[in-house]
């Protein structure tokens, strides 16, 4: 069983390679916008390429103080509409809501191919079909046709954000309920168990590690599907509101500032997923 030093020193240590490479990436990336304005004569508060690359109105990639005060000017205060952390906690909640129903439609076609061959063979590759369309092309016109039923707001794009992470959750259970070997399902066969009880005492627990590694991967999949609805779609709030406003302002520190903030709330969902599988599932935590 690792100590948390052990569980957590791989992540300081990314951390930290970041971090020393920040510095350098920066001065590299900003030194060609830095010379090219000081070539134009603008009066950009300094005299050298080497003191430019700090404050640019609007850098390749921010200095460290430009990226701490637009952190801070995005973030205080946190419950502001126009703030980060707020629009942070809207976009949260559409990947929450859109991963519930992934879920659920998921684990029920999931049981569904694992049941039917003919069913399997049948509808998998328009769900494999399914996923090749632009979610851009799509977020538009489903919020279009709820909006003629009054249905509008934050469901909508948790509706989005589940049409693309139903399938990560479709194939990796799907997967987790084939895994039993044949063997033990002859054993089942032999005591005479129903098909219920084949899937509540064999098929469903093998499928634990698979159910939760899916859920991984499409919980970012539900993030990105909420922030490209709340792009494509009228959205008041939200991370995609955000961005979509600062790119328009072309406020590349802000867009910093607010890819710190989609990349946290990745991390947060993955987060939840690991405590609660670490509740349903206590022995895989044992044994990492």
């Amino acid at each position: 069983m690792s100590t948390p030093l052990q569980r957590f020193f791989p992540l300081l240590l990314v951390a930290l390679i970041i971090v020393l490479l920040y510095y350098p990436l920066m001065v590299w990336a900003n030194t060609p916008v830095a010379q090219r304005s000081l070539d134009t004569g603008a009066d950009i508060g300094c005299k050298t390429v080497s003191e430019c690359v700090y404050v640019l109105r609007n850098p390749v990639i921010p200095a460290p103080a430009q990226l701490g005060e637009g952190i801070k000017s995005l973030t205080i205060p946190p419950l502001a509409p126009t703030a980060a952390p707020y629009n942070a906690l809207v976009t949260l909640g559409e990947a929450i809501v859109g991963l519930a129903l992934a879920s659920a439609v998921g684990l029920l076609l999931a049981i569904l191919l694992v049941l039917s061959g003919s069913f399997e063979r049948a509808v998998l590759p328009w769900l494999v079909a399914s996923q090749t369309i632009p979610i851009i092309a799509i977020a538009p016109m489903l919020a279009v046709i709820l909006g003629q039923y009054g249905v509008q707001g934050w469901f909508p794009k948790a509706l989005i954000a589940a049409y693309i992470a139903f399938f990560p959750i479709v194939v990796g259970v799907s997967k987790g309920l084939k895994s039993p070997d044949p063997l033990q399902l002859d054993l089942m066969k032999t005591y005479n168990a129903s098909p219920v009880q084949v899937f509540t005492l064999l098929r469903f627990p093998a499928s634990v590690p698979f159910l939760f590694t899916a859920l991984k991967v499409a919980s970012t999949a539900a993030m990105v599907g909420s922030i490209v609805a709340e792009i494509s779609t009228i959205s008041f709030s939200g991370i995609g509101k955000m961005l979509a406003e600062n790119s328009r302002a072309s406020d590349t520190i802000a867009l910093w500032v607010i890819m710190f903030y989609g990349a946290l709330l990745g991390i947060v969902l993955v987060a939840l997923i690991n405590v609660l599988e670490r509740m349903v599932a206590p022995w895989r935590a044992t044994r990492s």
